[in-house]
Order: structure tokens, then sequence, then C-alpha cells
């Protein structure tokens, strides 16, 4: 247990723990005594400034000791340490958490974690035993599914017309839908990503809450395909802060479709003349027949 008060004997050694302390740091660096502590029994540390100007507010310090009975201090160590007005690197963090939307760069490599919870495992048929590869490139037609009699050799069956589709055919469809692929976005990414999007360009922003309309209503906006076009589309206009971005069909802008529609021209009517009735002849020169 650390003792409160300091060791009488090593406290008053300061010109011991000066002289060591200006041996390890240089007389230039080191500055005035700021004080002891006691850090246990015998064990007391000396503090001294230091002046150096890359190190504001770190401090010396030197730590005596003496054995027990001893009237000789000894010297344990001499470190530098950061003082309460110290300036210090900001906590260490990890790439994978320090690492932030559009750090990335031309030729950066961002390694995606096996667990990933944003991901699933996809579908890309190399382990589905159904749809064996065959050194011909074609489907097992033992089963008589080539038109021909099966093997009953009853000709004309209900499975005459079926032709198992080629891996190559299975492959190209799952491409095509989206398949294919080891890993696919899961629930949660999807959900993630629907939250960071609807935060930039969502019904909450202040450029969406001045606005005259949302975008589900504007002729700029590109729909899209999946779950998402339930509640997202692509801005298409180039006036728009949101052209080309995924926003939110709350979202809107000033550069609304229907925003501002400049009203037309005012024609003015066309002159009504009123012959229903005579009327009386007013000669403009009454003086002349």
């Amino acid at each position: 247990m650390r003792s409160r008060t300091p060791d009488r004997l090593c406290a008053e050694a300061v010109d011991v723990a000066l002289a060591v302390t200006e041996e390890a740091a240089g007389p230039q660096s080191v500055g005035e005594h700021l004080g002891v502590v006691a850090e246990g029994d015998r064990v007391v540390t000396h503090y001294f400034a230091c002046k150096e100007p890359a190190y504001r507010g770190w401090r010396w310090a030197t730590t005596l000791t003496r054995a027990s009975r001893a009237k000789v201090v000894t010297i344990d160590e001499t470190v530098l340490l950061p003082g309460d007005d110290a300036i210090l690197a900001p906590e260490w963090v990890p790439w994978s958490e320090r690492l932030r939307p559009g750090d990335m760069g031309p030729g950066d490599l961002l390694p995606t974690e096996a667990d990933d919870l944003r991901l699933e495992p996809g579908w890309t048929g190399e382990d589905d035993e159904r749809f064996p590869d065959f050194p011909d490139g074609s489907a097992d037609a033992s089963d008589g599914s080539d038109g021909a009699a099966g093997p009953e050799g009853a000709a004309g069956s209900s499975d005459a017309d079926f032709v198992v589709p080629t891996p190559a055919t299975i492959t190209a469809v799952a491409a095509e839908i989206g398949m294919g692929r080891p890993r696919v976005l899961s629930r949660y990414g999807l959900h993630a990503a629907a939250d960071r999007w609807e935060e930039q360009f969502g019904a909450k922003t202040p450029m969406a809450q001045a606005a005259p309309a949302n975008c589900v209503s504007c002729g700029f906006l590109v729909a899209i395909k999946g779950s998402l076009s339930q509640a997202f589309g692509i801005c298409a206009n180039e006036f728009s802060p949101a052209d080309g971005r995924l926003v939110s069909l709350s979202y809107g802008c000033g550069g609304h479709s229907e925003a501002a529609v400049m009203p037309k021209t005012p024609t003015p009517p066309p002159m009504v003349l009123d012959d229903m009735e005579e009327t009386e002849q007013v000669s403009l020169h009454p003086d002349q027949p």
C-alpha cells in the first residue's frame, strides 16, 4: 500500500534526482523542481519541468528509493511523463473503426471480414449437385429427356419435350437475376444502408423541409428495382444537390419538376361590338352637310 508521507531521505535528495535527470535528458531540457510524490514505502518520485518546446506540459520524473535501515539513496528510473496540460496524441483507434465514407482513393483495397453482419452467403452453384457439369457440356439425358423413348421404351411420354438446362444456362440466368455471388447483402446491411441514405437525402433534411413537393411526384425521379424501389429512387435533375444520388421518395428540393411552372403571357380578350340595336348617327362636323 502506498505511503501518504514521502520518505524523508528520498524527498530531501533533490540534488541527486536533478543530477540524474540532467544526465539522462541533458541540462538544457530540465527545468525547475516541481515537487515530490510518494510512490510507496521509501520510494518517491521527483518531478522537474521539461523545457523542450515539443513537449509543452510534460514533466521529467525521476524515482528514488532506499533499502530498509539504509541511508544511501539509489536511482530507480528517469522517464518523461505528461502533465495535466500536456499535448497528447489522440487515442489509437483500429483502422476498421477509423475508416470513414469517402476515405478510399484509387488503388486502395478495403478487405471485408468473413463474419461481416452486412453480408450473408449467396448462391454460386458450385456446391449444387443437382446440375452436374458433364464432359460434353450437356445435361444427363439417360432418363429419356432427350425426346426419345423413356427407360420403359414407351414413346410419346409426358417428359418427352422436357430438356434439362445445362449448367451454363443456369449460371447465365442466375447472374441475370443477381445470383452467382459468393455473398449478398443481408437484411441488416440493407436496413443500415437505407438508414444512411435516408439521413443524407431524406424527409428530415433542411432541403426537404423547405421543398414545395416530394420526389415521389417529381418528373426527374428515376425508378429502381427491388425492395428499395418502394422507398428510394435516383435523382436525374442536374441542378439538384442530389443529382445522380439515391434519394428517399419523401425527399425534395427546389428543383422539383412541378415546383415553378412559368405562367403564360395573358392574352387580352377580343373587342366586342354591340350591333343588335339601332344607334343614332352623330356627325363629327355638324356645320357641314
